[in-house]
């Protein structure tokens, strides 16, 4: 995202940005990660190399790896999830990047006004 230099710019930015703040649907903060494993049965086609697939979510709660098995109807749900929580993430980093642009364009700003360049 290209950020304007004139203050009346960013404002109308941000203020499109605080719009699409709001959540689409439920927020999951985690990723969703599919794993080929094996179950340990010696007779299963996973033995002899087709392994079944997994789909997990994976957070990070106090600096520890969790993981949690996803059944394959809820797969979509936690993708759009993760997803969403992407789309917010991003939205929010460009609503800092712009409100920062505010502030220090504030100075020049006011300077135009008094009729100073």
């Amino acid at each position: 995202m290209k950020i304007p230099k004139h203050p009346t710019l960013i404002r109308r930015f941000l203020q499109a940005r605080q719009k699409q703040l709001q959540a689409q649907c439920p927020v999951l903060a985690a990723s969703l990660v599919t794993i080929r494993r094996t179950c340990g049965n010696p007779n299963c086609r996973c033995a002899r190399g087709q392994k079944h697939l997994g789909h997990y979510l994976t957070w990070k709660l106090k600096s520890k790896t969790h993981t949690a098995y996803v059944p394959v109807d809820l797969v979509p749900q936690a993708k759009q999830w993760t997803q969403e929580h992407r789309r917010l993430k991003q939205v929010l980093h460009e609503l800092t990047q712009l409100a920062l642009a505010l502030i220090q364009t504030h100075v020049t700003a006011q300077r135009r006004k008094r009729g100073r360049s």
